[in-house]
């Protein structure tokens, strides 16, 4: 899938963003609905989060260069770290506004309209969360994911609003209102600390343990089919690549012509498993040397 279609989806979902923010204000307004006011104060934090996700997906594009020998792909995870930070914002700032109406007092009025803005908005989120989404995992975007996640994410406050105005209506007890809106929040809280778990995951460079298990499969075949052994096993995801490295261990007699050739007929078997952003580094060693740790590997405390 080609680069325009993640920058389609992701002015797109600026554009949703904008529009939605404008809908659901009005609707606050209108109604003076606690969980719609909770809505709409996610959907103010949702369009900073968005316009950083979309400078956060052109930025991590840029090529490496003198400064950023590896890319910039790694703003994905700043991005994946904001929009959890501005999520768990929004979270507080509804249950502020919850509790106090617990002392002030729940007014609600309009609740057609603000039922109709509310599911239009809805709807509207839900196509676009799973585009997101969709587009993300297709380009290994985290930036589009997360992003998604955030979408969707906006798609429960909508639903928990829309639950809250129909029990007030059947019901005539106010209290669902901020009862509903501490609920949604405690929800998208969950998500927010989810997204900012995954970037600090990303950050500190760990591993994925289900794509460590597909390359140790192949390896243990391959390898072992060429009659060879492999070990320091290393791999990690920077937003956009798959880079993984290991040890290759060849007899002492084999010529640096021929282990290069078998290094680089597993090395390519590799990055096809992590198509389209895999970068495979392979280290030739020789069985004299194969459980030899060298002086620079050693960490500080084993010195």
């Amino acid at each position: 899938m080609p680069k325009k279609a993640e920058d389609t989806v992701m002015w797109f979902s600026l554009a949703v963003a904008i529009v939605l923010l404008l809908a659901k204000v009005t609707a606050a307004g209108l109604t003076g609905s606690s969980s719609i006011y909770s809505d709409a104060a996610e959907s103010v934090v949702h369009l900073f989060a968005v316009a950083f996700a979309a400078w956060a997906l052109r930025f991590s594009r840029k090529p490496a260069d003198e400064s950023h020998h590896y890319g910039h792909d790694k703003a994905a995870f700043l991005s994946s770290g904001f929009e959890g930070a501005m999520i768990s914002v929004a979270a507080v700032l509804i249950i502020y506004d919850a509790v106090k109406q617990f002392f002030t007092g729940v007014a609600i009025e309009h609740l057609g309209v603000g039922a109709a803005i509310t599911g239009g908005a809805l709807v509207v989120n839900l196509v676009l969360g799973i585009s997101l989404k969709s587009v993300g995992k297709k380009r290994s975007s985290m930036v589009l994911v997360s992003n998604g996640t955030h979408v969707l994410t906006d798609v429960w406050t909508s639903a928990a609003v829309l639950m809250a105005l129909a029990l007030y209506h059947f019901t005539g007890w106010p209290w669902w209102d901020p009862l509903i809106a501490i609920a949604a929040a405690l929800n998208i809280m969950r998500s927010g600390w989810g997204l900012i778990r995954q970037s600090m995951s990303g950050l500190m460079d760990a591993s994925d343990p289900v794509v460590e298990n597909q390359i140790r499969e192949l390896l243990d075949r391959e390898a072992t089919g060429s009659g060879l052994a492999y070990h320091n096993l290393r791999h990690r995801h920077s937003g956009r690549i798959q880079w993984v490295e290991f040890h290759l261990v060849f007899d002492d007699e084999t010529s640096v012509r021929d282990a290069h050739h078998k290094a680089t007929i597993l090395e390519g078997l590799v990055a096809d498993l992590l198509k389209p952003d895999g970068r495979v580094i392979s280290h030739l060693e020789p069985k004299s040397a194969e459980n030899r740790q060298e002086e620079w590997e050693k960490s500080p405390d084993s010195k």
